[in-house]
């Protein structure tokens, strides 16, 4: 039974930390992240709750629209001026939500979505935006 717990407590930790995570054809690397933001090749949309926001702050470049909103979906369109095949790339603490975020807003009919799987926090795809030292502002 502890072999158990003790396996099932290393999933759970493993999720949270997003350890599989990865970069590749979907995905940036924070830095990545951050020139194609600043240059406008994508709109980089950080997904956290305000409370992140304010504790962290939010990397230049990136708009904050909190992923749980009930009108999420309608306030992106509009960032994007109802363009959906606008590079859109997601960002949050280490990956977990903006993975699914992106199948969500691929279902709802956006065609360019791109992960940051490290996150502002780190993961398996990096130390994240924050260790990296990229530029940040404070929200809130």
């Amino acid at each position: 039974m502890s072999a158990i717990t003790c396996v099932t407590g290393v999933a759970i930790s493993a999720r949270w930390y997003n350890i599989w995570a990865a970069t590749g054809a979907d995905a940036l690397s924070a830095p990545d992240a951050h020139r194609a933001a600043i240059s406008g090749a994508v709109l980089l949309v950080d997904i956290r709750r305000p409370d992140e926001w304010a504790r962290t702050g939010v990397g230049e470049g990136a708009l904050p629209l909190d992923m749980r909103q009930r009108a999420f979906t309608d306030l992106l369109s509009d960032a994007v001026d109802g363009d959906h095949s606008r590079a859109i790339a997601l960002i949050c603490a280490r990956g977990v939500r903006s993975r699914g975020m992106a199948g969500r807003l691929r279902a709802a009919g956006f065609t360019r979505i791109i992960d940051v799987p490290e996150g502002m926090l780190g993961s398996g795809a990096g130390p994240g935006w924050i260790k990296r030292g990229l530029p940040l502002r404070k929200e809130g």
